[in-house]
């Protein structure tokens, strides 16, 4: 059963028996980013002030996550629309452009009904009616998207063990478990002329920053993220266009990648003693010898 505030409760009670004051109702919207941003949206016509955020209007439209009930542990996944036009940014990216980049990956999103006594005035409470993560982007176009996005009851679709033997690194270069400090391995750059959208001419660049990650912190670009596929002496060349071509001067940063080996991390990082590899441990396909034939006979003789 969906909770309510006492006081949401309280004036739904009061309508109840022989009102006839319209129920005021907007929907609002909030997407939680795994980069730790809150994007917030309504569908009314003026800013809503809920839960300690503005919730923005004339802006990101949603449609879509309704409230379902049902017993059991099926994963509700649901299909939403999302129209953006070319001014609604996240840091300053076109939003359908963030999500080609992958800006939503791993976000969560919440649909909640907010209740009013009149409008312009704070809402009297709201409901939960949806909260979920983003599963998949189905489609981009030029003004809208199409996104699944499934009940939080999909992390219990985790394959188990959490760990498994592997010969590359199993953490993630710059997290909390791989314990390596981004900035320390980052350098401050300027686009050099020549550089187009998916390449950019460095003079710092090398092999190093091959699967790493460029930000840009003035021009066009300011605020996107783009990974970088490959690097070498003078070059980045990333693994998807950025938004505006670069214009040369424009400031970025630029972070060191990993292929997540055992030699790179040792001879990179100096972070040996963290590696979550295991490279010593024998493949599956070693066995395809004299001696799994031998096994295969003993079990088609019934030995």
């Amino acid at each position: 059963m969906k909770s309510a505030p006492p006081a949401l409760v309280a004036y739904l009670n009061a309508l109840r028996p022989t009102s006839d004051a319209p129920l005021l109702t907007a929907e609002c919207f909030t997407i939680w980013l795994a980069s730790g941003a809150v994007l917030t949206y309504t569908d009314l016509d003026i800013p809503v002030a809920l839960n300690g955020y503005t919730y923005l209007a004339n802006s990101v439209l949603i449609s879509g996550l309704k409230y379902r009930a049902s017993c059991g542990v099926n994963v509700d996944s649901q299909q939403v629309t999302i129209f953006a036009r070319t001014t609604d940014t996240i840091g300053g990216v076109p939003f359908l452009q963030s999500l080609q980049q992958g800006l939503l990956d791993g976000a969560e999103i919440q649909r909640e009904k907010a209740f009013f006594t009149a409008w312009g005035t704070p809402p009297i409470g709201s409901v939960v009616l949806f909260k979920g993560r983003v599963a998949q982007i189905d489609s981009i176009g030029r003004t809208s998207a199409q996104v699944t996005v499934a009940s939080d009851l999909v992390l219990l679709d985790i394959d188990m063990p959490r760990n498994v033997y592997q010969a590359n690194c199993q953490h993630v270069l710059y997290d909390a478990n791989c314990s390596v400090i981004a900035g320390t391995y980052s350098t401050a750059g300027s686009v050099g002329a020549g550089s187009t959208q998916t390449q950019i001419e460095w003079t710092g660049a090398t092999s190093a920053y091959q699967q790493g990650t460029v930000i840009f912190t003035s021009g066009a670009n300011t605020g996107a993220t783009a990974t970088i596929k490959t690097a070498g002496s003078g070059w980045l060349q990333l693994a998807y266009p950025l938004p505006n071509a670069p214009a040369v001067g424009d400031a970025f940063s630029a972070s060191y990648g990993c292929d997540r080996t055992m030699a790179t991390c040792q001879s990179r990082f100096n972070n040996l003693s963290q590696f979550r590899g295991f490279p010593f441990v024998p493949p599956p396909q070693i066995m395809t010898g004299p001696l799994s034939s031998v096994v295969s006979d003993s079990v088609k003789g019934g030995k």
